[in-house]
């Protein structure tokens, strides 16, 4: 998608995105609303808040590839001969140019010029039954949005932040867009000034968001920015950026509200193809075939089924660390008839039951990933009274059916991180935080044709900006290829 056409966006498409994902709604917007129309009403702003969040749901983002992507590039995941449909194979052998690299950028645009459009707007709009407290919580949204989007985009096209503040200040990350301009042509930013202004984001939207705020008239509330949502990235973001203390402080926020349940032994394994979110969720993307988001064939349902494609199966690797009563290993399976030789194939989206393909909520933040934050941060110096980084881990463990912790080192967290999450995005990113090369052997890693093992550092680990947004705006700098 073109630059030009990415900053474009009005909110004639907020409208429309909106009416896409309309199963999430009680009451559908009016499709002959006019841009000036849409942005002039509360209900209009808040229509469009609500369309902010479409592009979540897409292929290009947690409707598949973000998810996929990362456990292919990680070491998580592998393709074998027995399921091979040539899906996964570029992030599997990191075979990424300009000319194909990954689709985040445009996601990333689109989210930020609806969310822009409703934050320049909403000046002005209070009276009657609409208070400022109603505009800033829809501001905060927005907010939420933005950063969340500018953070997932320097993920990809920026080295990890960690890596730029020892020793790489000038690395490039992205563009932060605060006000979208039709013609603008910015400039990359440093990756150190994405993170700033990510924080500085989610820190008004925290400010300024009803603590006791949910989005009404959804059909999965917890697929919508609350406080605790806002937090929670917020714990992750610093803990991204190394800032310990701050990483463990909002890592409690979320963990003393008690607005979360971490899951059972029992509950682990049933839990992942729920029609929306409980228990340990925190923000979830919300799937369904009704939207004209969805992915169909290219659904991670389907994906990850060795009844569909099957491309991207679990690596041995990563099922070694399970010991064999860990409830953890029970949320992989083989292919109904038993006619992979032991390959598994991961079941955190089985899908919802609703059609061949399927849908499948995605799992962004929930509370696990909470106390394994903290637990790192503890383990670096980070201080809160009464909590140790093994009753952290052991939270988790106690629940998992996993031997307990009675001390923590910093490998213990890095294990069981990526037992924990695996399959959710994460592992490639703790990795690239860590300065940790991806390790691979070809015994393990079949269908590798390059690039088993990827040293860190390298310049393979900020993606390749996309050839077109580069020939609509030649003020963006390619990273090294």
């Amino acid at each position: 998608m073109k630059k030009s056409i990415i900053l474009l966006v009005s909110a004639v498409v907020s409208a429309f995105a909106v009416t896409g994902c309309k199963d999430f709604l009680t009451k559908d917007p009016l499709l002959s609303q006019s841009t000036d129309i849409t942005l002039s009403s509360y209900t209009g702003l808040n229509n469009a808040t609500f369309g902010a969040y479409y592009y979540l749901a897409s292929s290009g983002w947690y409707g598949q590839s973000w998810i996929i992507d990362a456990e292919m590039r990680s070491g998580n995941g592998k393709k074998t001969a027995f399921r091979n449909s040539n899906r996964c194979v570029q992030p599997y052998i990191w075979n990424y140019t300009e000319d194909g690299t990954s689709g985040m950028w445009s996601y990333c645009y689109v989210t930020v010029a609806q969310c822009n459009n409703v934050i320049d707007n909403l000046e002005g709009k209070a009276g009657g039954d609409v208070t400022e407290q109603d505009l800033n919580n829809l501001k905060a949204e927005c907010l939420f949005l933005r950063a969340f989007s500018h953070f997932c985009n320097v993920l990809t096209y920026g080295q990890p932040y960690t890596y730029c503040k020892k020793s790489a200040p000038e690395s490039l990350g992205v563009p932060y867009v605060y006000h979208t301009d039709p013609n603008g042509k910015p400039f990359r930013e440093t990756v150190i000034s994405n993170y700033e202004n990510i924080v500085k984001d989610l820190l008004e939207a925290e400010s300024i968001i009803d603590p006791d705020y949910v989005r009404k008239g959804t059909t999965d509330e917890l697929a919508t920015v609350n406080i605790s949502t806002i937090q929670a990235l917020l714990s992750r973001v610093y803990l991204y950026m190394g800032e310990w203390q701050k990483a463990a402080d909002y890592a409690t926020k979320v963990i003393d509200s008690k607005k979360y349940k971490m899951w059972t032994a029992e509950e682990y394994p049933k839990v992942w193809g729920a029609e929306k979110g409980s228990g340990e969720i925190i923000f979830e993307v919300y799937g369904n075939i009704t939207n004209s988001a969805w992915a169909n064939w290219e659904d991670m349902s389907y994906l990850t089924s060795p009844e569909g494609s099957g491309d991207p199966a679990a690596a041995k690797p990563l099922l070694d660390l399970y010991a064999d009563d860990d409830v953890r290993l029970a949320t992989y399976r083989t292919d109904e008839k038993e006619e992979s030789n032991g390959i598994l194939w991961t079941t955190k989206y089985p899908g919802k039951g609703l059609n061949t393909p399927d849908a499948n909520n995605v799992v962004v933040l929930r509370l696990s990933e909470m106390y394994l934050n903290r637990a790192e941060a503890l383990v670096n110096g980070a201080q809160i009274e009464g909590v140790t980084a093994w009753d952290d881990l052991n939270a988790i463990t106690s629940k998992r059916n996993a031997d307990a912790y009675t001390s923590v080192g910093t490998l213990d967290i890095q294990r069981e991180r990526r037992k924990e999450l695996a399959w959710e995005g994460h592992y490639i990113y703790d990795l690239a935080r860590w300065g940790k090369a991806v390790e691979r052997t070809a015994a393990d890693y079949p269908l590798c044709s390059q690039n088993l093992n990827v040293p860190f550092p390298s310049n393979k680990w900020a993606l390749p900006l996309p050839k077109s947004e580069r020939e609509v705006n030649p003020n963006l700098e390619q990273n090294p290829l």
